[in-house]
């Protein structure tokens, strides 16, 4: 149990990447793009970063935003039209299985390190951005919080990934992250105002060549990353 959790502290413990949640094992769909030939040098890298964000980012973001507030205002019932809405803006049946799966690893680290009775609320596989929102609830944090550390998160996988799929500078992808910190803020406050709303007008940017490059990567024979 952590004990007096809550604030920037809190935030920390989220959104580090050695949280046993599982996401050490995807490349955010970078891998699938530089199999493709879309990602080949640190241009193509910065504009993936940046459509990542602008999408699956914001909508990642949104949803843990959403969860957060449900969470945070006691109205547990909501968590199911949020996992509906999630669905629906993912067409890729592949990422659907691994935010759930995800979402079920984070749960269960998130259950031993900070119990709290919200997670029951959740299903047996739970989207990993609902389960986020849920544990910032749990940890005293904000909407606004919550949906700044999965955008980061977001970044922080893919640009982890470049060093083993791409012959990358490291100090050139942090580069590139540092310049993005102000889209970061600014996607955080949307995601923000938009969890004040109904589940059903929340963000839904597609990113179609992403779903595409997901269920290919599947069945790939070789592969470093899960996604």
């Amino acid at each position: 149990m952590v004990d007096g959790a809550g604030g920037s502290a809190a935030l920390l413990l989220l959104s580090d990447g050695r949280l046993p949640a599982g996401g050490y094992a995807h490349s955010g769909g970078l891998e699938p793009a530089v199999t493709a030939g879309r990602v080949t040098d640190m241009s193509d890298l910065e504009r993936f970063l940046v459509g990542r964000e602008e999408t699956a980012g914001l909508i990642a973001a949104a949803f843990s935003a959403a969860a957060c507030e449900r969470s945070r205002r006691g109205e547990l019932f909501e968590i199911p039209a949020l996992e509906a809405e999630l669905d629906a803006r993912i067409p890729s049946s592949e990422l659907r299985r691994i935010s759930r799966e995800l979402g079920r690893q984070l749960r269960r680290a998130m259950s031993a390190v900070h119990p709290h009775p919200h997670y029951d609320a959740l299903g047996a596989a739970p989207h990993q951005p609902v389960v986020m929102g849920v544990a910032a609830a749990s940890l005293d944090l904000s909407p606004r919080d919550m949906a700044l550390a999965i955008l980061h998160e977001t970044n922080a996988d893919a640009a982890a990934a470049a060093a083993k799929v791409l012959r990358v500078d490291p100090f050139d992808v942090h580069a590139i992250l540092a310049r993005m910190a102000t889209r970061l803020d600014r996607l955080a406050g949307e995601a923000a105002r938009a969890a004040q709303g109904p589940s059903a007008d929340l963000p839904a940017p597609g990113s179609p060549l992403a779903d595409i490059a997901a269920e290919h990567h599947r069945r790939a024979d070789v592969r470093l990353f899960a996604s």
